[in-house]
């Protein structure tokens, strides 16, 4: 990062608009907008009140070229916390480049991918779980991700986690008290204080750290694989889930021979919903590399939609679906039974179904919380509400306030989580075999080192180049 240099760019989306926010930050920002913009009052930007809106004409190679506004923010009170200043010129693709290239020209360097954020967070103006939010706000695709990400912009998660840190913090100072000043009259922390309060931090932790199963289906999406035989109505079911003839739907068995894979809001979570080639022994050459594919895409799922044509008897083809399914739940899936359309009389229903699979009419308890069946009509559309119900019930425990409750959303944030709980699990430990504080000590220093990475005060430079380079340039 050019942290001593002074950036600009484009802060806008490309592509003609009414406006185009062109920001600098930096030490000379101020000096720098000066020489491209110049109020109509007559004075200096420069010298105009922070947070001020000033009409002004813009100039390119010397002329004046647009006219426009400009804000001047100075540091520390401002996104970056550096001094800042952004431009808003008329949204041409061309006038929006020459302004900025006349920011250039006055001595700014153009600002590589989530700079600006990274300097709010390098001058602590934002910890990294909160810039991690704002990509996710850019990124957002349905309501419930923009409810998540903007309980973490607003520091939800960041407080939940400086709890944390702050429990640590004070028992690890209990410890290492007496340890370190044996001779004084100090009270110490008993083993047995000691033992109750790292159960009630682990609590806490593994509740936060469980929250990852919803934050993910929200924010990430679940990969969901749509299984059936051939003429199930798969594609049928995947064009109403969609809303639109995205898949070709004939009468004709193997239509479908590959994958065909799009993301879509289920309720209140993301779905990367794959439709794959029917279930079905053949000798046909591509059909049959389809079915390997999707067999393959199956395996690597976390929901499996399997879908079952009701109108026709069960046959053997239904039966290798079922045990595939029962497969699949013993590796962990989730697998919703569909019975499709169920706008003609059915010929079984879900206790057949489940006899094939389990042996039984319904599903084994070990598998009840991760099975959900329903009935529906692709063709019609009934029984789609529920099945995003059924499909919310497995990822979303009820109706969470994210404004109040933190959710975690990353991979790296639910590792970093998961590994602190474990690192507390080891300090229960040692204290239970009779170690001596100081041992159990380690172990919470280890716990809080991890809880650091999430808001970025021990992350490694390596990672946090990996979250800003997600970002698009100019934010």
């Amino acid at each position: 990062m050019k942290i001593n240099e002074t950036i600009a760019a484009v802060s806008t989306p490309y592509g003609r608009g009414g406006i185009a926010v062109i920001r600098i930050s930096g030490e000379r920002a101020a000096e720098i907008a000066d020489k491209v913009f110049i109020p109509k009052s007559g004075k200096a930007l420069s010298s105009h009140a922070d947070r001020s809106a000033i009409y002004g004409d813009i100039l390119c190679d010397g002329r004046v070229t647009d006219d426009g506004i400009a804000v001047i923010y100075r540091a520390p009170r401002s996104y970056t916390g550096e001094d800042t200043v952004e431009i808003s010129c008329h949204g041409g693709i061309l006038l929006t480049e020459k302004v900025l290239s006349s920011v250039f020209e006055a001595g700014a360097v153009p600002a590589s991918a989530g700079e600006f954020t990274r300097r709010a967070f390098v001058n602590g103006r934002i910890e990294l779980s909160r810039a991690e939010a704002v990509i996710g706000l850019i990124d957002a695709e349905s309501e419930s991700q923009i409810k998540l990400f903007a309980s973490h912009s607003s520091g939800v998660l960041g407080r939940r986690i400086d709890s944390y840190c702050a429990a640590l913090r004070s028992l690890l100072s209990s410890v290492y008290v007496c340890i370190d000043y044996p001779d004084e009259d100090l009270e110490e922390l008993g083993r047995d204080e000691l033992a109750a309060r790292l159960s009630s931090l682990l609590a806490e932790l593994e509740a936060t750290r469980d929250t990852y199963r919803e934050g993910k289906a929200v924010s990430l999406g679940v990969d969901t694989v749509i299984l059936g035989k051939p003429n199930a109505g798969k594609s049928s079911l995947l064009n109403r889930l969609l809303g639109e003839e995205r898949a070709i739907v004939t009468d004709i068995a193997g239509t479908t021979r590959d994958t065909i894979e799009e993301k879509l809001t289920l309720g209140r979570i993301m779905l990367r919903l794959c439709d794959t080639a029917g279930i079905r022994q053949t000798e046909d050459e591509i059909e049959r590399i389809g079915v390997l594919r999707a067999l393959e895409r199956a395996h690597g799922a976390e929901l499996i939609f399997a879908v079952f044509d009701g109108s026709c008897e069960l046959d053997r083809e239904d039966r290798e679906l079922a045990l595939l399914s029962l497969r699949l739940l013993s590796e962990g899936k989730n697998v919703v039974f569909i019975i499709n359309k169920a706008d003609m009389p059915q010929k079984f229903g879900f206790s057949e179904l489940f006899s094939l699979a389990f042996g039984s009419e319904s599903a084994p308890p070990e598998y009840a919380d991760r099975i959900k069946s329903v009935s529906v009509s692709a063709r019609s559309g009934d029984g789609i509400h529920a099945l995003k119900s059924a499909v919310e019930s497995l990822f979303v425990s009820g109706n969470i306030d994210y404004s109040n409750v933190a959710v975690i959303a990353s991979a790296r944030q639910h590792a970093a989580v998961s590994a602190a709980a474990d690192a507390v699990k080891r300090a229960q430990s040692a204290l239970s075999l009779g170690f001596g504080t100081d041992v159990c000590g380690l172990d919470m220093e280890q716990a809080l080192s991890l809880l650091g990475e999430i808001d970025g005060r021990t992350v490694s430079e390596q990672i946090t180049d990996e979250i800003f380079h997600r970002f698009c340039v100019g934010k």
